[in-house]
């Protein structure tokens, strides 16, 4: 789940399948149907981590990876998450209401609630939980997932040292009440995020920012509890006997570090895994399989300019760049036609998305103009002193051969088109994710580089707010924090964002994303390449496991799957 990453994705997917602001999931695995469930020693579901070396991290707090929060989804739970339609439903809580201004929500909890370890879980465990996300020595890069709670910026700057009987009151063991500094329609979705997770405050204190080398011995809530955890080979989930919700059926959840997704693809052919997401090579050549599945997601593989590095303060020259590009050209040839290119940053089809949006300067082509790009690169290089394109590096991350590809093949059409070269730099997905907050407020360490969004929750605030609004955890290129000539303007699609936050009004709302984005595509805040769904591949073995748009697992659905003989 931005800022998600947010949840960060870095697995590739293929074309957008039409969605509705809320998706319904389009891969299932297997039948369960008249269908025998395999004995208890088979009931082994071997998950695997591609592209990753270790986990980020398996701390709510800190998490911005999709694989890391994948691992986290199963271990612990917060007092809301999603179904697997994208709708919010109460998780721990058992129910909750909102107060008539729109600004005091009342969670009671479920009864007789544990840790994985046995101990009670109380309305004073979540009430530490949140308030150690936004706690400035926790050190997260994610809080503004929570920023909406009264008083967060007073705790960002030290004002205040706890949110603890403010913001955050502990009524009674069973009931806690989160008070926002404003009527938000998107508040609910915002704590299905991890950072509002509940953690085990006496392992963390017992073990501090090791603790989660320790959940062995509890600190988690979900539908599994870890069994062991290897920096060098993965992590071993077994059934939490605690869990308050459907037990799981499968007895081991195994989640091994499995090189990169061709090696990964490989390994799942020789039954080593039960699952494999492919790669765009490996889609044709998979789509009559039996265990072929795709499904929609809300991805949107991106290019990021750093408007602090030179010459990308320049509104012209991040226009040339972005109408240098046939995007067609990179979806067929690259990537086997399984991706739509678009101009969007919000999904087509998904609530919010503007269906008249275009591109830079006007072009509503998603392949750009070259003879305008040639004109507005000469006119940018001039304002800016220069006779020529400075020495500028292209940073991209490895563990995908796709994203190799995607990066040779923008490089190429930019030299052929605006006679311009970069160099490249190859990090692995962490390190660009570590990367990329350096570079907030700074010209370094990165200028140019490829990403991609995943979707922590179905809602324009989630692609355009938290990524661009002033102070916000993911504005790493920097947009309206530079001094630019046309900082003052960016610094109006800020002021844009905010009122959309704001605004409770559902088609108002709507208007001003749809103007905001326009803006911040005018001005080159992303250079958005393609929509995506997930291509994967599942052991027919596997039933009852479902993929969906928001590449999640909500706790209770963990209870169908199981591994048939």
């Amino acid at each position: 789940m931005q800022g998600k990453k947010a949840l960060r994705t870095q697995m590739f997917a293929g074309m957008l399948c039409l969605m509705t602001l809320l998706m319904a999931a389009c891969g299932q695995s297997g039948s369960t149907g008249n269908v025998q469930k395999a004995a208890d020693d088979q009931q082994i579901f071997k998950y695997p981590m591609s592209g990753k070396q270790d986990f980020g991290t398996l701390d709510p707090a800190l998490v911005q990876d999709a694989t890391d929060g994948y691992a986290i989804q199963a271990i612990f739970t917060g007092l809301v998450e999603f179904d697997a339609q994208g709708q919010v439903q109460d998780q721990l809580a058992t129910s909750h209401t909102v107060s008539a201004d729109g600004l005091t929500y009342t969670f009671k909890l479920k009864p007789n609630l544990t840790f994985s370890d046995g101990a009670a879980l109380t309305a004073q465990d979540v009430a530490y939980s949140i308030n150690r996300s936004l706690d400035p020595a926790t050190k997260s890069a994610v809080t503004s997932y929570l920023s909406l709670l009264k008083d967060s910026d007073k705790m960002a700057s030290g004002a205040v040292k706890t949110l603890i009987g403010d913001s955050i009151i502990v009524v009674d063991p069973s009931t806690i009440k989160l008070v926002i500094n404003q009527p938000a329609a998107y508040f609910l979705q915002t704590l299905t995020y991890p950072t509002a997770y509940v953690v085990e405050q006496k392992l963390i204190e017992k073990y501090g920012t090791a603790w989660t080398d320790h959940l062995q011995e509890g600190g988690g809530n979900g539908p599994f509890k870890v069994q062991s955890y290897n920096h060098t080979t993965g992590l071993i989930l077994v059934p939490n006997e605690h869990y308050y919700g459907k037990m799981p059926q499968l007895k081991r959840l195994e989640m091994p570090f499995s090189g990169d997704l061709d090696t990964t693809y490989k390994a799942y052919l020789s039954k080593q895994y039960d699952y494999t997401t492919l790669t765009a090579a490996q889609v044709p050549n998979s789509k009559n399989r039996n265990d072929f599945h795709e499904n929609p997601t809300l991805v949107t593989r991106y290019l990021s300019l750093n408007y602090l590095a030179k010459p990308f303060d320049n509104i012209k020259v991040r226009q040339a760049l972005a109408l240098a590009l046939k995007k067609e050209l990179i979806t067929k040839n690259v990537l086997q036609d399984s991706v739509q290119a678009t101009n969007h940053m919000i999904p087509e089809g998904m609530y919010g998305a503007s269906k008249n949006l275009t591109g830079p300067a006007g072009v509503t082509s998603v392949n750009g103009d070259a003879a305008k790009a040639k004109q507005l690169l000469a006119e940018g290089l001039k304002e800016e002193g220069l006779s020529s394109f400075p020495d500028v590096t292209f940073t991209y991350y490895t563990g995908n051969s796709s994203i190799k590809k995607i990066t040779d093949a923008v490089l190429s059409q930019w030299q052929a088109v605006l006679g311009i070269t970069m160099k490249t730099n190859a990090i692995d997905f962490d390190a660009l994710i570590q990367a990329e907050g350096a570079t907030t407020g700074h010209a370094d360490p990165l200028q140019v580089w490829i990403s991609a969004w995943q979707a922590d929750y179905p809602d324009p605030q989630d692609w355009l707010s938290i990524y661009f609004e002033k102070g916000a955890s993911y504005n790493n290129n920097n947009y309206g924090q530079n001094n630019s000539t046309s900082a003052a303007a960016q610094q109006a699609v800020q002021a844009k964002l905010v009122a959309a936050d704001k605004e409770t009004d559902v088609t108002k709302r709507a208007q001003l994303y749809n103007e905001a984005e326009q803006q911040l595509v005018n001005d080159v805040a992303w250079i958005p390449l393609y929509q995506s769904v997930n291509h994967t591949l599942i052991n027919p073995k596997v039933q009852g496991y479902v993929d969906n748009a928001l590449l999640i697992i909500p706790p209770d659905d963990w209870s169908k799957v199981y591994i048939a003989r």
